[in-house]
């Protein structure tokens, strides 16, 4: 919006006195200058609004009165406090913020930026039910994982066949790119291409989702993610850079640099609210669309790959998850009786009942987070 209407300025300025005066309009050219306005505005927004959401659903009773899976299954010697009545649904104040501060700086005609935002906002709609299904239900259990399980995954496929029939994207899904590779290991494969996005954006949706369980252990975690991937979609978009690098170059990639400085903007001002003890939770409204997000860029800068590398945390978080389902079952079978492999999963759960404090938890995984942050970026040069 803003990018828009300095450039109407300058053209109605053109040959005029007020050429000179009005030339500091041309720093909304640069993609850097934008970015830094779209993190600032999205960060003070969230100051000023986050008081006023945790107020509202306080008002509407949006809180987690249920206690939660950790709770539930007892053997937390390490918590302190409590979880139940605390505010859930905050990620409307993450997305919302995202995307104001979005829309005011990008270059709205960027379809890349036009299908991230929607699809972001399709996946907090769906998170939204999920938690509001929670509350009434008054136990947890919110929507069944099917059916959030099929429209996640109507929606990749949706994203998968519009880049694929798109003849400006279409090598984002018919070329297959993994890190450390200098070119494309495979070509013409559409469909493997479709699947992968798939896969990105259902299973980073749902690995996020699983690791918000401890206060701020998502958002931190989100914010080291969205800081590689603002590093890699804007030197997608710089065709210097990407040939220098011998990375895929995306044209108007480098408009999703914007999106993820507000995005950052934005997790730094909820992380405000969300650290120990949490005043509010993102819940499923925030959770399955930063993870959608982030598994949307990394399909748009041709990158998908570097996704598992970046959320090594979150990969490790569902894994957690799938492993303990699947020996419980598997076991159960054989001997009549479930085993497990953790204590409890997700991961962040098993060390709580080790006796680690939350707030250790929570630190140590932020490390690990920032070591597998280095080593996504360091795909950017050894190739």
């Amino acid at each position: 919006m803003l990018y828009y209407l300095s450039q109407q300025l300058l053209d109605w300025a053109r040959g005029t006195p007020w050429m000179e005066r009005l030339s500091w309009l041309r720093l909304f050219r640069y993609i850097t200058v934008r970015s830094a306005g779209a993190a600032i505005t999205a960060l003070v927004l969230s100051w000023w609004l986050g008081p006023k959401i945790i107020r509202w659903l306080k008002q509407l009773k949006f809180g987690q009165d249920y206690a939660d899976k950790a709770e539930i299954a007892g053997g937390l010697a390490a918590r302190i406090l409590s979880k139940k009545g605390t505010p859930t649904m905050g990620g409307v104040l993450i997305v919302a913020v995202l995307f104001f501060s979005t829309i005011l700086w990008t270059q709205l005609d960027n379809k890349l930026v036009l299908l991230t935002l929607l699809s972001v906002l399709a996946l907090s709609g769906l998170g939204f039910y999920d938690d509001y299904a929670k509350i009434i239900q008054q136990a947890g259990a919110g929507t069944p994982p099917r059916v959030k399980l099929l429209a996640q995954t109507a929606l990749s496929g949706f994203i998968g066949f519009y880049l694929w029939l798109t003849p400006s994207t279409s090598r984002l899904v018919s070329e297959i790119n993994v890190p450390f590779c200098k070119f494309p290991v495979a070509t013409d494969a559409a469909w493997l291409g479709i699947l992968i996005v798939m896969l990105a954006v259902v299973g980073a949706s749902n690995a996020v989702n699983l690791t918000d369980g401890l206060d701020g252990l998502a958002t931190g975690c989100a914010l080291i993610v969205a800081f590689v991937f603002l590093v890699f979609t804007y030197l997608a978009g710089n065709v210097k850079a990407a040939t220098y690098l011998q990375i895929p170059y995306v044209p108007g990639a480098g408009e999703l640099t914007v999106f993820c400085s507000a995005l950052l903007g934005a997790g730094l001002g909820f992380l405000w609210f969300n650290c120990h003890p949490a005043q509010v939770f993102m819940g499923d409204t925030g959770s399955l669309a930063l993870g959608g997000a982030f598994g949307i860029i990394a399909v748009l800068i041709h990158q998908p790959f570097v996704l598992v590398i970046a959320g090594g945390v979150f990969v490790l978080e569902a894994a957690s998850v799938i492993l303990q389902t699947g020996w419980f079952r598997f076991t159960r079978r054989r001997t009549g009786t479930g085993r497990r492999l953790f204590l409890m999963a997700p991961l962040h759960h098993h060390f709580e009942k080790k006796g680690w404090y939350e707030s250790q938890v929570v630190t140590r995984f932020y490390i690990l987070c920032v070591l597998f942050a280095v080593v996504a970026l360091a795909t950017l040069k050894l190739r």
